[in-house]
């Protein structure tokens, strides 16, 4: 039979360790199909002593292409693409010594570049596996054969990367554009650019309020009311004077002097705080100056802990990346191999970019909570009332800290998607463990300025979190959780109790007693703070409920877990911070509304994605590979991508709400604002 018109020498090496003459007969025959065609599918049989390899050619014009292979049985076996060099390595206990190679049950699929090869081609090697120890860690004898299915398909040219970068990154801008539009319109329509001044309700009537709303302004983006206050206690010293002329001569007069006014009421917080029904004017004692440095440490003290967890990270995904690189061991990522754009050293610059949203929008939080402190200091400057008798108090620290947290999330889960894995999953969830923190500590200090937590310590507690879930995902053990079960069903609770004594609660020996005489008094009859007390009771029972449910079923992933109950009990803070303010017939106004309404409806589809998993680190990798999708947007995101956008946005979105939800109380005098 004649194979080609072309001569091919070919050598041929037999050896024995017999000491005879052995006879042996060598047979050759000619391979169907050896060569690999784009976009052409192969089906074949591989067995442990029998392996299948082919050779692909780059046509001009082709610089990258997606190798997939497919099967409907599960048992192990190897994927992997070699130069076109010999030997070829394709036995079970060689095939990892050249190339780029992954483990497969069903799935697997290998991103190959013309720039990777000496010559414009490459084989592709498929070996199946004596048995599934490298798949799924359990050690079982597997059937002889097993049927592939092999394809290949051409990826997109990083040249052509730009229109799908182009596009994400004009999206966010619009946000920038909808900020600037926003702003000007609320300044074009505000003769004082966006100052509150409250000369235009200037009226001296004794010691009345007078509150007259002629028109509304913005303070920001903020409608408002103009109000006037004489300030409390204030009488001249005419007034004084002659009241005690009056009165000196009558032997039936009062002398107040006397009297003890009980000061102490006003000024003590311990007896402030025992009041049945607080306002914020009882908590926003202390002076702006020392609560503003206090605040100002949130931040400062996150951009310190940001570069010192930053560095290391950056240092460690570089290094997992030229280990890939070298070594060709693709399981040792846990990519979406179906959509992966690699470019320049990165593997799959798609889920790294992805990450662009979360740095974009916490620059521009920066930049209007930057702006909002501008005008507060240019409103203080011109009345100082506004400062010391109107609205909540504006503390802007943790609002910048809530920006620069965003922020790290996209840079972090960046790193973390240059190599995803076991080891390094907690970089993608550290700053979101930080947000929903920080959140939840910005609710409470909205009308708890003086007694909020100090930076050092809301940051130590957030360490202990992050500790809480390195040692969940390392040792997972029932021993771990009813551990855990126990530590956050108490930690709820003794935090509930601080929150509703207003810090007044102390840890010692007498813990008992009063836990006995909160559930007799305040439990079992009509409690003295009735809006917290609700509070308390939902977050616990919630609480114990997702206690109880890791108990019992364990979670696999407990990093998501945890981020799942902090997720859950911010949620709940804002819904019930919502629903108070409206109970205090307090408003809701419209740019903070639109906020709730896009926050809420861009999570929702943000955790359809979510929960659309393309990808587990808890499996193993060929396992995971069974996971994945094609690219959905674009044809260069994917469903994980797209999670990225949409939760950039819903966060950017529930940052918002916080910053602007108490508007309507920016002229609302201060002792006239609720504490809940």
């Amino acid at each position: 039979m004649s194979i080609s018109s072309q001569s091919h020498l070919i050598y041929v090496d037999v050896s024995s360790m017999t000491k005879e003459w052995t006879e042996y007969t060598l047979l050759a025959w000619p391979v169907d199909s050896f060569q690999l065609e784009e976009h052409e599918s192969k089906v074949f049989s591989v067995t442990p002593s029998e392996p299948s390899f082919f050779r692909y050619t780059f046509p001009d014009g082709v610089d990258s292409l997606v190798v997939l292979a497919s099967s409907d049985s599960p048992h192990c076996a190897i994927l992997s693409v070699q130069d076109t060099k010999c030997p070829v390595f394709e036995m079970d206990n060689n095939v990892k010594f050249r190339g780029m190679y992954q483990t497969m049950t069903t799935k697997a699929a290998i991103t190959v570049k013309r720039s990777d090869f000496s010559t414009a081609s490459f084989f592709v090697v498929l070996v199946l596996q004596a048995n599934n120890r490298d798949c799924t860690t359990i050690e079982s004898i597997l059937p002889r054969v097993k049927n592939i299915t092999l394809t290949t398909k051409k990826t997109m040219p990083a040249s052509e990367y730009v229109t799908a970068i182009v596009i994400a990154v004009v999206v966010f801008a619009g946000f920038y554009m909808a900020a600037v539009l926003i702003a000007c319109f609320y300044h074009i329509c505000d003769k004082n650019w966006g100052i509150p001044d409250l000369s235009e309700a200037e009226r001296n009537d004794g010691e009345t309020w007078v509150i007259t709303r002629p028109r509304e302004h913005s303070y920001g983006s903020i409608h408002d009311e103009t109000i006037r206050q004489r300030e409390l206690g204030e009488l001249s010293n005419a007034e004084t004077s002659a009241t005690a002329v009056g009165e000196s001569d009558s032997s039936d007069s009062l002398d107040t002097t006397d009297i003890d006014l009980l000061h102490d009421a006003d000024e003590e917080k311990e007896v402030v705080r025992t009041k049945t029904f607080l306002y914020v004017a009882d908590l926003a004692r202390k002076s702006r100056k020392s609560l503003a440095k206090r605040y100002k440490l949130y931040h400062w003290n996150l951009v310190t802990i940001a570069i010192f967890y930053g560095l290391p990270v950056v240092q460690l995904v570089i290094t997992y990346q030229q280990v890939l690189h070298l070594t060709g061991d693709e399981d040792i990522c846990y990519y979406n191999f179906e959509c992966a754009h690699p470019l320049g050293v990165l593997s799959a610059f798609n889920n790294v970019f992805s990450n662009i949203g979360y740095v974009l929008l916490g620059i521009l939080f920066l930049i209007l909570v930057w702006r909002r402190d501008l005008i507060h200091r240019k409103a203080v400057q011109r009345q100082d009332r506004l400062e010391k008798y109107y609205g909540i108090p504006q503390h802007f620290g943790l609002f910048y800290a809530m920006g620069w947290a965003l922020c790290m999330e996209g840079l972090m889960s960046a790193c973390y998607h240059v190599c995803p894995n076991y080891s390094n999953f907690q970089f993608d969830t550290s700053f979101m463990y930080v947000i929903a923190c920080l959140d939840m500590l910005k609710i409470y200090q909205i009308r708890h300025p003086d007694i909020n937590a100090k930076a050092h310590a809301a940051y130590l507690a957030m360490a202990l979190i992050i500790f809480i879930a390195v040692i969940g995902v390392v040792y997972g053990t029932k021993y771990f959780w009813i551990v855990f079960a126990v530590l956050h069903i108490s930690s709820t609770f003794l935090l509930s109790v601080q929150i509703y004594y207003m810090g007044r609660w102390k840890l010692n020996l007498g813990i008992f007693k009063r836990t006995f005489l909160l559930l007799r008094t305040d439990c079992c009859s009509r409690p003295m703070y009735p809006g917290r007390m609700a509070l308390i009771c939902l977050v616990n029972f919630l609480n114990w409920g997702l206690a109880i449910y890791g108990v019992l079923t364990k979670p696999e992933d407990f990093a998501s877990y945890l981020l799942a109950i902090l997720i859950v009990n911010l949620m709940l803070y804002v819904a019930f911070y919502i629903v108070m303010k409206l109970v205090s017939k307090e408003k809701i106004m419209l740019l903070p509304l639109m906020f709730i309404i896009l926050s809420a409806v861009l999570m929702g589809f943000a955790l359809w994605f979510f929960l659309n998993h393309l990808t587990s680190w808890n499996l193993t990798p060929a396992k995971s590979r069974e996971q994945n999708q094609p690219c959905i947007l674009m044809d260069f995101y994917d469903s994980h991508d797209v999670w990225h956008f949409l939760s950039a946005m819903s966060l950017f979105f529930s940052f918002m709400i916080l910053l602007t939800l108490d508007d309507d109380l920016t002229f609302t005098r201060r002792d006239r604002i609720p504490v809940f």
